[in-house]
């Protein structure tokens, strides 16, 4: 059975652009590795702040990297662990894919359809200018809206599915918004591989 599939849309944005495969790893790679990182990752739940009050984050992270670099986003700094050898698979097949190294991979774990993550840009100052950020998704589909800061008719949803690849480029992360909304659905959980490049 083939590892990747060349079923690939390329979506043009103003401003953007972003390429979606959708069976990056087939069935069975997909639920290989659903289950490794579900168990081997060190999940953590971090508080954050929000209009003054504390709340607990609606999903789990964790961060890990080929360096001791930290990470922070909303005001929660990130000490990353070293690449246990499935991430560092899945880093290298990624590269090969898109001829683009990345040093830190920021994982989510939404355990149900009440974990969620609200809108915001990954323009933080350690990305660098026009940063490539790519997306791997394992488990229940869920869908990713995104929407430009300025340009109210530019609104946008992929549904990522199970073992997909959603790569942003170009000047997205300075123009564009995302999130992973929340749903009543009851749904499984779904696992989310970010691959980036801090400098």
């Amino acid at each position: 059975m083939d590892l990747f599939s060349e079923e690939k849309t390329i979506l043009k944005r103003p401003n953007a652009e972003l390429i979606y495969i959708k069976n990056f790893y087939n069935l069975d790679t997909a639920n290989h590795y659903f289950k490794a990182l579900k168990h081997a990752i060190k999940w953590q739940q971090d508080d954050i702040r929000v209009f003054g009050k504390t709340h607990k984050q609606p999903r789990l992270t964790a961060l890990y990297a080929n360096n001791d670099k930290p990470y922070s986003y909303s005001n929660i700094t990130m000490k990353p662990n070293r690449f246990t050898s499935d991430l560092l698979q899945i880093k290298t097949d990624i590269e090969n894919k898109i001829k683009h190294q990345f040093t830190t991979i920021l994982l989510n774990l939404y355990r149900n359809g009440s974990d969620s993550n609200g809108w915001h840009a990954d323009n933080e100052k350690a990305l660098g200018l026009n940063p490539i950020i790519a997306s791997l998704s394992f488990g229940e589909t869920r869908p990713f809206h995104f929407k430009h800061r300025t340009i109210k008719d530019e609104k946008h949803q992929i549904n990522l599915h199970h073992g997909s690849l959603l790569i942003m480029k170009g000047e997205m992360q300075h123009y564009w918004l995302h999130q992973i909304p929340k749903t009543k659905k009851p749904i499984r959980e779904r696992i989310n591989l970010t691959f980036r490049t801090l400098i």
